[in-house]
């Protein structure tokens, strides 16, 4: 992979900046170019949120995408918006607990996954993003998922260290 191109789309309050933000961060880490775009509406929670994220060997010349290599889409309207962005054969992962309709494109490969009920399983319906974070990370390899890991080391360790180990089984559980 020289290049991998990305969105990460939902609504506020679903945690889709800090995937964004974590895999740009875990890029860095592994010496490697990495852009983080975020764009939200103007409310916190319940607004859309989504970002871009390229991860690069080489020199990124702009944050925009036109087009991707993945979308993760935590909502209908995200999936929406973004599956038209996909290149040819690109991944489409999908929050299967929000996301009920098929999606349109046939030249895609589409992971749906119940991040959502999988949090409220495990009792924590805010660790759905690290849920999904995982599963991408699986699928994709953009980076590694030690990198991934110090990453949620460095954010939820300190004061934070009782939300560590709660996200670390939530970044392990889709396997």
């Amino acid at each position: 992979m020289d290049t991998y191109k990305m969105f990460f789309a939902g609504s506020g309050g679903q945690g889709i900046l800090l995937m964004g933000q974590m895999v740009g961060n875990a890029a860095m880490l592994e010496q490697k170019e990495a852009t983080f775009f975020p764009s939200y509406g103007p409310e916190m929670r319940g607004g859309t949120a989504n970002c871009t994220v390229i991860v690069s060997e080489k020199p990124i010349s702009s944050p925009l995408i036109h087009e991707s290599d993945c979308v993760v889409a935590m909502t209908l309207p995200s999936m929406l918006k973004f599956e038209p962005t996909l290149k040819p054969g690109g991944l489409l992962m999908l929050n299967s607990t929000l996301i009920h309709r098929e999606p349109q494109r046939t030249d895609i490969s589409v992971m749906k996954i119940p991040v959502t009920e999988l949090a409220n399983t495990m009792g924590n319906a805010r660790i759905a993003n690290i849920i999904m974070l995982g599963a991408f990370i699986r699928a994709t390899h953009a980076v590694s998922s030690e990198s991934i890991e110090q990453i949620l080391n460095g954010f939820f360790g300190g004061k934070s260290a009782a939300l560590l180990e709660l996200n670390l089984k939530a970044y392990h559980h889709w396997q």
